[in-house]
């Protein structure tokens, strides 16, 4: 199990954001993809955060109660964002899904985002190697 790497089952097509991105945007980005979380990135190409379906309740929420959708996907992500290496070892991994309510990992490959870890796949790897 330790030979498995999160760069072997990382999804690498995901969505990903702006900080300046509008939210209405953004939400329906998330919907559109049926995708749990989009890592937002800065103008360096660097990650700044992310936003998940989680964080996109609060808008949404106050689009349905005025009819109007407000601000950025800045006004909303989570800066302080847990990631992970592409090379780490799975086994690491889930382990650090015990310590954190995260459904997603952002993966990084140097400075850039190579693709998101879901801990639903996390799971099914394990199951299938227990």
């Amino acid at each position: 199990m330790t030979e498995y790497r999160v760069g072997a089952i990382m999804r690498t097509d995901i969505p990903t954001l702006t900080a300046e991105t509008p939210i209405r945007r953004a939400v329906a980005v998330l919907v559109d993809t049926r995708a749990a979380a989009a890592p937002v990135i800065g103008d360096d190409g660097g990650l700044i955060g992310i936003l998940t379906q989680k964080d996109c309740f609060r808008p949404a929420l106050h689009a349905s109660y005025h009819r109007e959708w407000t601000g950025r996907v800045a006004d909303h992500m989570s800066r302080d964002v847990i990631s992970v290496n592409v090379e780490d070892e799975v086994i690491r991994v889930a382990e650090m899904f015990l310590h954190h309510p995260h459904r997603v990992f952002p993966v990084m490959n140097g400075g850039s985002v190579a693709g998101l870890l879901h801990r639903s796949d996390v799971l099914a790897l394990l199951t299938r190697f227990g």
